[in-house]
Protein backbone atom coordinates (compact mmCIF):
# COMPACT_ATOMS: atom_id res chain seq x y z
CA UNK A 1 0.00 0.00 0.00
CA UNK A 2 2.78 2.45 0.94
CA UNK A 3 4.77 1.48 -2.14
CA UNK A 4 1.84 2.23 -4.49
CA UNK A 5 1.37 5.68 -2.85
CA UNK A 6 5.05 6.40 -3.34
CA UNK A 7 4.92 5.32 -7.00
CA UNK A 8 1.78 7.42 -7.60
CA UNK A 9 3.42 10.44 -5.93
CA UNK A 10 6.59 10.01 -7.98
CA UNK A 11 4.63 9.77 -11.24
CA UNK A 12 2.56 12.83 -10.29
CA UNK A 13 5.71 14.84 -9.48
CA UNK A 14 7.31 13.76 -12.77
CA UNK A 15 4.24 14.88 -14.73
CA UNK A 16 4.29 18.27 -13.03
CA UNK A 17 7.97 18.75 -13.92
CA UNK A 18 7.36 17.73 -17.54
CA UNK A 19 4.37 20.03 -18.02
CA UNK A 20 5.90 23.07 -16.31
CA UNK A 21 9.21 22.79 -18.14
CA UNK A 22 7.41 22.66 -21.49
CA UNK A 23 5.65 25.97 -20.83
CA UNK A 24 8.43 28.37 -21.78
CA UNK A 25 7.09 31.91 -22.14
CA UNK A 26 9.31 34.02 -24.41
CA UNK A 27 10.05 37.64 -23.63
CA UNK A 28 7.40 40.01 -25.03
CA UNK A 29 10.25 41.81 -26.80
CA UNK A 30 11.37 38.75 -28.80
CA UNK A 31 11.28 39.56 -32.53
CA UNK A 32 11.90 42.49 -34.85
CA UNK A 33 10.39 45.93 -34.28
CA UNK A 34 10.50 48.78 -36.81
CA UNK A 35 8.95 52.11 -37.75
CA UNK A 36 8.54 54.13 -40.95
CA UNK A 37 11.69 56.20 -40.22
CA UNK A 38 13.99 53.20 -40.67
CA UNK A 39 14.50 52.56 -36.96
CA UNK A 40 14.72 48.83 -36.15
CA UNK A 41 15.45 46.78 -33.06
CA UNK A 42 15.68 43.00 -33.11
CA UNK A 43 15.51 41.19 -29.77
CA UNK A 44 16.76 37.59 -29.80
CA UNK A 45 15.77 34.79 -27.42
CA UNK A 46 19.31 34.62 -26.00
CA UNK A 47 18.75 38.13 -24.52
CA UNK A 48 20.84 39.90 -27.18
CA UNK A 49 19.72 42.66 -29.52
CA UNK A 50 20.66 44.55 -32.69
CA UNK A 51 19.49 48.12 -33.19
CA UNK A 52 19.67 50.73 -35.94
CA UNK A 53 18.26 54.10 -34.86
CA UNK A 54 18.22 57.36 -36.86
CA UNK A 55 18.56 60.60 -34.86
CA UNK A 56 18.94 63.89 -36.79
CA UNK A 57 19.92 62.09 -40.02
CA UNK A 58 22.65 60.18 -38.18
CA UNK A 59 22.38 56.42 -37.84
CA UNK A 60 23.38 54.66 -34.64
CA UNK A 61 23.99 50.93 -34.94
CA UNK A 62 24.36 49.00 -31.72
CA UNK A 63 24.46 45.37 -30.58
CA UNK A 64 24.56 43.98 -27.08
CA UNK A 65 22.44 42.31 -24.44
CA UNK A 66 19.18 43.34 -22.84
CA UNK A 67 17.45 42.77 -19.53
CA UNK A 68 13.91 43.50 -18.42
CA UNK A 69 13.18 44.61 -14.87
CA UNK A 70 9.45 45.22 -14.48
CA UNK A 71 8.75 48.15 -16.82
CA UNK A 72 12.42 49.10 -17.36
CA UNK A 73 14.38 47.85 -20.34
CA UNK A 74 18.15 47.83 -19.84
CA UNK A 75 20.26 47.73 -23.01
CA UNK A 76 23.96 47.00 -22.56
CA UNK A 77 25.86 47.77 -25.74
CA UNK A 78 29.03 45.93 -26.71
CA UNK A 79 30.72 49.33 -26.73
CA UNK A 80 30.06 49.70 -22.97
CA UNK A 81 27.05 52.01 -23.21
CA UNK A 82 24.19 51.23 -20.85
CA UNK A 83 20.76 52.63 -21.61
CA UNK A 84 17.72 52.32 -19.36
CA UNK A 85 14.27 53.11 -20.69
CA UNK A 86 10.74 52.66 -19.46
CA UNK A 87 8.74 50.67 -21.99
CA UNK A 88 5.17 49.83 -22.83
CA UNK A 89 3.73 47.38 -25.32
CA UNK A 90 0.18 48.03 -26.47
CA UNK A 91 -0.99 45.50 -29.01
CA UNK A 92 1.93 45.15 -31.41
CA UNK A 93 3.46 48.58 -30.72
CA UNK A 94 6.51 49.05 -28.49
CA UNK A 95 6.88 52.50 -26.91
CA UNK A 96 10.27 53.44 -25.46
CA UNK A 97 12.86 56.22 -25.36
CA UNK A 98 16.23 55.74 -27.09
CA UNK A 99 19.10 57.69 -25.54
CA UNK A 100 22.42 58.12 -27.31
CA UNK A 101 24.53 60.48 -25.25
CA UNK A 102 22.69 63.80 -25.20
CA UNK A 103 20.38 62.75 -28.07
CA UNK A 104 17.00 61.27 -27.19
CA UNK A 105 14.27 59.88 -29.41
CA UNK A 106 10.84 58.58 -28.51
CA UNK A 107 10.20 55.37 -30.44
CA UNK A 108 6.93 53.82 -31.56
CA UNK A 109 7.99 50.52 -33.08
CA UNK A 110 5.67 48.02 -34.74
CA UNK A 111 6.34 44.30 -34.41
CA UNK A 112 7.12 43.09 -37.92
CA UNK A 113 8.53 39.58 -37.27
CA UNK A 114 8.88 36.96 -34.55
Amino acid sequence: MKKSRFVFGAIFALLIVIFTSGCYAPSPFYGTWADNSGDTITFMSDMSYNAKIYINNTVTSQTGSYEVLMNVLILRGENGNVMESEWDIRGNILYMKWSDGSKNKMLELFKIAN
